[in-house]
C-alpha cells in the first residue's frame, strides 16, 4: 500500500555487540533471581541423581548378580526406580517455575516496548509502518518465547547434567573418557559456527515478516479493502502479498536448514561413539593392557549415552541462543529510542487550569535539515476566548495547535498555559487540561459507550447522554437498536463520517478540557449538521480556550481573533470583519471558499496537511 518506511533512527554502532547483549538479558532476570536459583537447585540435584544410575548398574553387573546378593540386587534396583521417579519429579518442578519466570520476563518485555512507543512523538509514527511496530512486539517477542522460558533452563540443566557425567565418566575410567571426548572441541567450533549463521538467517526472516505484517495491516483494514477495490488492484496486492510471502517461505527453509548436515554428523559420531568404547576396551584387554570389568563398560556406555542427549542438546542450544539473539536485538532497538517529549525531573501540577495559551516567537522544524514549518509565531489566547487559525493547505495551522497538548514540541520559542511552558508542565496536567478533536476521527472497535468513556471511565449514563446531546448524536445513537452498546466497528466504519465526528466531539466534552482544540472538527459534516454541531461548540466554548484550525472559513466567523498563517508565519489577524474590511489574504479565502468550485473552476478545497 506505501513505500517502505524505516524509522530514522539506528541503532548504536556497538549495538550488536554481543557481550553487551548478555548483560542485558541476564538483567531481565533479575527480579527472579529466587525463583532461578530453586531452578539451579533443582537442575543440580536431577543431574546428580540421574548420574548415579550407572554407578547403582556397575554393582548390580560386578557384585550383586556375580555373587547371588539378592537383597542387595532388590536394593539397587528399587534405588535405580527412585533415581528416575526424583529425575520426573525434579524435571516437572524446573519446567513449572522455569517456564513461570520466562513468561514474566516476556511480559516485562512486552510491557517496556509498548510503554516505550506510547511515549514517543507523533513524529516517530508518521514515519513508521504500524505493522512494523506490531510486529516488534507480536513477531518478536514471540519468537523468543523458547528462548526466555525453556532454553535458558535447558542451558544450565545440559551443562550441569554434561559436567556432572563427565565427572562420573573420569571415576569410572578415565581413559575411556579421553577417548570419548576426543572430538569435542570440533563439535564446539561446528556449533559456533551453525549459530551465527542461524543468526544472520533470524534477522533477515524477522524483518521479513514485518514487511509481511505491515502489508496486512495496511491492506486488510477497512480503508485498505475499500480503496483496494475502488482502484482494482485487490489482485495486485494479491500478487504482491504472495512475493513477500513467497520471500518468507525462502528464510524459513534456509533458518531450518542452516548448519543441520554439519549438526547430523555430530549426531552420527556420538551415536557411534559406544561401538568405539567396546572396541577400545576389547583391544585394551586383547594387547594385555589394563583389565576393565563388565559392570564398569557397561555402566560407562550408559553414561557416555546420557551424555549424549544433553551434549547435542547443549550444542543446539547454543545455535538457538544465537538465533534469539538477533531477535533481543530489535526489541533492544525499541528499548533503546530517543525519547523526544518527556517530563521533566520536577514537572509543574496546576489544580485549577483557566486556560489562557500564549505562543511566544514560537518555531518548528520536523528535522534539523528541513525547512522551518513555523517561524517567530506570537499569538495569545485568552482563557475562554477563541482563536481561529486558517491558512492555504501546508501553511502548519495542524501543527501549530498540536504543540498545544506536546504532540510536538517547539524547536524556538515556547508555548505558555496559564504562564507556564508547556514542557515545564506534568502530563496529568497537560492531559487534563488539553482536549483535541482531530479531521482523523479514530475510533475503537469497541461499544458506542466504551469509546466515549474512554475520555472519562467513571462516566455515568447521564453524563454519556448530556455530552452526546451536545454533540447532536444522542437521538441517532438512542434509535439503534442497541443504542449506546452498539459495536462501532473498526475505526467506527459502521456510522458514517459526520457521525463519527460528532462522536469524537461528544468523547472531548466528556473529557470537559478547559482548552479546546479543534482541527477541522467539522470537516466530515454536511452543512446542516455542521451549523447544528457548531452551535454546541459555541455554546460550549463559553467557558472555554477554543483554538479552531479551519479549512472551511464559515466555521470561524465568530471567533475573537483569526489568524492567517502563510508559509509558517502570521500573514494578518483580526476578527471577522475587521479582516473582510482590509481586503486583504482572509477576504481572498473567504471569496474563494464562496465560490462553488463547479462554477469557478478551482478545485475542491483540498484536507490541510500538517
Amino acid at each position: 500500500m506505501h513505500p517502505d518506511r524505516e524509522p530514522s533512527w539506528s541503532p548504536p554502532a556497538d549495538a550488536g555487540e554481543q557481550p553487551r547483549q548478555v548483560r542485558r538479558i541476564l538483567k531481565l532476570f533479575r527480579p527472579y533471581r529466587a525463583r532461578l536459583t530453586v531452578v539451579g537447585l533443582l537442575v543440580g540435584a536431577a543431574s546428580l541423581v540421574s548420574v548415579a544410575t550407572p554407578f547403582l548398574l556397575k554393582e548390580i553387573l560386578d557384585v550383586a548378580i556375580p555373587q547371588g546378593r539378592t537383597g542387595l540386587l532388590s536394593l539397587l534396583a528399587l534405588g535405580m526406580i527412585l533415581s528416575a521417579v526424583l529425575t520426573s519429579v525434579f524435571g516437572v518442578l524446573q519446567t513449572l517455575i522455569s517456564t513461570t519466570v520466562g513468561q514474566r520476563v516476556m511480559h516485562d518485555l512486552r510491557t517496556a516496548v509498548y510503554g516505550r512507543l506510547q511515549r514517543m512523538s507523533l513524529a516517530f509514527f508518521t514515519r513508521t509502518r504500524t505493522g512494523e511496530v506490531q510486529s516488534r512486539i507480536a513477531n518478536d517477542i514471540g519468537g523468543m518465547q523458547a528462548t526466555v522460558t525453556s532454553t535458558a533452563t535447558s542451558l544450565v540443566s545440559n551443562f550441569t547434567s554434561v559436567v556432572a557425567t563427565v565427572i562420573a565418566m573420569i571415576a569410572l575410567d578415565w581413559r575411556l573418557t579421553v577417548v570419548s571426548l576426543l572430538l569435542l572441541p570440533a563439535f564446539v567450533w561446528i556449533s559456533r559456527r551453525v549459530g551465527n549463521e542461524r543468526k544472520r538467517i533470524t534477522t533477515q526472516r524477522q524483518k521479513q515478516m514485518a514487511a509481511m505484517a505491515a502489508t496486512v495491516t495496511e491492506s486488510l483494514s477497512v480503508s485498505g479493502i475499500l480503496l483496494g477495490r475502488t482502484m482494482g488492484r485487490a489482485d495486485s496486492l494479491t500478487a504482491s502479498f504472495a512475493e513477500e510471502s513467497e520471500r518468507l517461505v525462502d528464510l524459513e527453509v534456509r533458518s531450518s536448514m542452516a548448519g543441520r548436515w554439519r549438526m547430523a554428523v555430530i549426531t552420527i559420531v556420538m551415536a557411534a561413539m559406544p561401538a568405539v568404547i567396546y572396541w577400545t576396551a576389547g583391544m585394551a584387554l586383547h594387547l594385555g593392557g589394563p583389565d576393565v570389568s563388565l559392570g564398569t563398560i557397561v555402566a560407562f556406555v550408559s553414561l557416555q549415552q546420557g551424555l549424549f542427549r544433553p551434549a547435542v542438546s547443549l550444542l543446539s542450544t547454543g545455535v538457538q541462543i544465537q538465533s534469539s539473539l538477533a531477535l533481543f536485538q530489535r526489541i533492544f532497538e525499541y528499548l533503546d529510542l530517543p525519547i523526544d517529549i518527556t517530563e521533566r525531573p520536577d514537572p509543574v501540577h496546576l489544580d485549577r487550569i483557566k486556560g489562557e495559551v500564549r505562543f511566544e516567537k514560537v518555531s518548528f522544524r520536523y528535522d534539523d535539515r528541513g525547512a522551518p514549518v513555523l517561524d517567530g509565531i506570537d499569538l495569545t489566547v485568552p482563557a475562554g476566548g477563541s482563536l481561529a487559525v486558517v491558512g492555504p493547505t501546508g501553511a502548519g495551522k495542524s501543527t501549530l495547535g498540536y504543540l498545544v497538548p506536546r504532540l510536538y514540541d517547539v524547536t524556538g520559542g515556547r508555548v505558555t498555559l496559564d504562564g507556564v511552558d508547556v514542557r515545564d508542565l506534568d502530563f496529568d496536567t497537560l492531559a487534563r487540561a488539553v482536549g483535541v478533536v482531530s479531521q482523523e476521527t479514530y475510533l475503537f472497535h469497541a461499544s458506542v459507550a466504551d469509546n466515549l468513556r474512554f475520555a472519562k471511565p467513571d462516566a455515568t449514563d447521564e453524563e454519556l447522554y448530556a455530552a452526546a446531546r451536545a454533540a447532536q448524536i444522542h437521538d441517532h445513537i438512542a434509535a439503534l437498536p442497541d443504542g449506546y452498546d452498539t459495536v462501532v466497528g473498526e475505526r467506527g466504519h459502521r456510522f458514517s463520517g459526520g457521525e463519527k465526528q460528532r462522536l469524537a466531539i461528544a468523547r472531548t466534552i466528556l473529557r470537559d478540557p478547559p482548552v479546546l482544540i479543534l482541527d477541522e472538527a467539522t470537516s466530515a459534516l454536511d452543512t446542516r449538521t455542521e451549523h447544528a454541531v457548531q452551535q454546541a461548540i459555541d455554546s460550549l466554548s463559553a467557558d472555554r480556550t477554543t483554538l479552531t484550525i479551519a479549512h472551511r472559513l464559515s466555521t470561524v466567523r465568530g471567533a475573537d481573533q483569526i489568524v492567517v498563517l502563510d508559509s509558517g508565519r502570521v500573514a494578518e489577524r483580526g476578527a471577522h470583519e475587521e479582516l473582510l474590511a482590509r481586503d486583504g489574504r482572509y477576504a481572498a479565502l473567504v471569496r474563494k471558499d464562496a465560490r462553488p468550485p463547479q462554477a469557478s473552476g478551482d478545485p475542491a478545497p483540498l484536507e490541510p496537511t500538517r
